[in-house]
């Protein structure tokens, strides 16, 4: 077991290659410990080199709406009127402290997306 960190395009390939090798040990052995570290080691260098940004607020509410099958009717008893649910998926109106608690709440949106700007 030689296992560094991935700092290189070439190390996460020959990273990814060993990987592919060891895919099926078992956990506890010593080759399941070289899985388990380079799997870490893969999963930092990913979140370093290709990092995925988090989605919009408005895209992210319509979203969790369409999960939910709820309507703007729903979403104004969150955000206080129908008009205003209205002009925040218009993106004509921003989402208050009060607003970005209630979803988090109720409908479990995380609030790291909902505080974003859009």
């Amino acid at each position: 077991m030689n296992i560094k960190p991935i700092k290189t395009k070439k190390d996460y390939e020959q990273a990814m290659l060993r990987l592919e090798n060891i895919f099926d040990a078992k956990k506890g052995t010593p080759k399941g410990d070289e899985l388990e570290i380079l799997s870490l080691l893969i999963e930092k260098y990913e979140d370093e080199k290709f990092p995925i940004d988090l989605p919009d607020p408005v895209e992210a509410i319509k979203f969790r709406m369409e999960q939910m099958g709820m309507t703007q009717t729903d979403l104004a008893k969150i955000v206080g009127q129908k008009r205003c649910a209205s002009e925040i998926l218009n993106r004509k109106r921003k989402l208050s402290l009060d607003m970005i608690r209630q979803l988090h709440q109720q409908w479990r949106i995380p609030t790291d997306v909902l505080v974003q700007a859009y």
